[in-house]
């Protein structure tokens, strides 16, 4: 279902695609100590476009997170034809239905080319017949990143969260970044915006699973590449509400709370210096905060560029595609947020 060559928009051939100052990438991702390195994946950052306010500030987003990467930035957008309509047009194979569903998302790639104006990164732009989402997660596996809004329309038609924006994160074969139309996630107008550093660190939620570590890898990678520094958080869930019932039990409580703070500040040096180990050149920190994980890095959003996390921890149900935590941050994101598969 999926065109195979890349489509350019406007007057330029339909067979070809179309790069802006030509210069494939051949920069490697920051590696971990140890780590056997691998050549970039191809189609480097990848983002879905639709021509919505909301995927504009994903394709600025994804554009400055490609030249901080020294990685190519491929911009996708899709067409489908309803069920209905379509079996309506095979009746009429010269209705043009297919044709009008393409030229009207080469438009919506040229609004993305215009957005795009003057940044002197390689470009290259996708034309896809299929489901956007379907389209993204077979895509993902050629990509070091993938970009999307949290909400769209057209191809990326969404709700609370867009269609895209849910499902991808835990089907694609490479970190996810959901992006919002928000202040906090804004790059600015402008080819100079994109190329302009955002200093704010990046934080990763831990919680000593095997999988948090892959979450941390990918983190440390996001703050070398914007040399920033790199922020661990441990949270601490409240333990229990018997103390506003029972306030005797008060100071008991808070003796196990402070013997759990000191358990996790243990496990979190663990992690720190870890990561220090792998990434010698990153300044790394951590915390342990009191609160629901959730909470807690929805609260730190606005202080940091990127939120990264896991699909799934130790908590809730080990089969599930997406933990509580990436879920529920997805939902009521106010920055970006990345989601790191276990397997990509």
């Amino acid at each position: 279902m999926n065109n195979e060559v890349p489509v350019t928009p406007a007057a330029a051939s339909h067979d070809s695609a179309q790069t802006h100052d030509a210069h494939p990438s051949t920069a490697a991702e920051p590696a971990a100590a140890g780590e056997q390195t691998r050549a970039p994946r191809p189609l480097g950052v990848l983002v879905g476009f639709d021509g919505s306010a909301n995927a504009t500030s994903a394709l600025r987003w994804a554009a400055r997170e490609a030249h901080f990467r020294g990685l190519p930035l491929t911009v996708m957008s899709s067409y489908t034809i309803p069920p209905a309509v379509s079996g309506y047009l095979e009746s009429f194979p010269d209705s043009g239905g297919q044709t009008l569903a393409r030229q009207a998302t080469e438009k919506t790639l040229n609004l993305a080319q215009e957005q795009l104006a003057g940044h002197a990164g390689e470009v290259t732009y996708r034309l896809e017949h299929g489901d956007a989402s379907g389209v993204m997660v077979n895509l993902s596996g050629s990509a070091e990143l993938c970009v999307v809004g949290s909400r769209g329309r057209g191809g990326f038609t969404g709700r609370i969260l867009g269609s895209v924006a849910a499902a991808l994160p835990s089907h694609a074969h490479s970190p996810t970044v959901v992006v919002p139309h928000t202040q906090e996630s804004s790059v600015g107008e402008g080819a100079e915006a994109i190329s302009t550093p955002d200093t704010r660190p990046v934080v990763v939620g831990i919680d000593g699973s095997a999988h948090s570590r892959k979450a941390a890898v990918e983190a440390a990678r996001t703050a070398i590449s914007h040399g920033t520094r790199l922020q661990l958080i441990m949270a601490l869930p409240p333990l229990t509400t018997a103390a506003m019932w029972y306030p005797e039990l008060a100071a008991r409580e808070q003796a196990i709370v402070q013997t759990r703070v000191d358990d996790l500040n243990r496990d979190l040096d663990v992690e720190v210096g870890w990561v220090q180990a792998q990434f010698p050149e990153l300044a790394v920190s951590g915390s342990v905060e009191e609160g629901y994980p959730v909470n807690v890095l929805h609260e730190m959003s606005g202080q940091v560029q990127l939120t990264v996390v896991g699909t799934r921890g130790h908590g809730g149900v080990r089969s599930a595609l997406l933990g509580s935590v990436s879920r529920e941050l997805l939902h009521h994101a106010t920055a970006p947020v990345m989601v790191v598969p276990a397997h990509d």
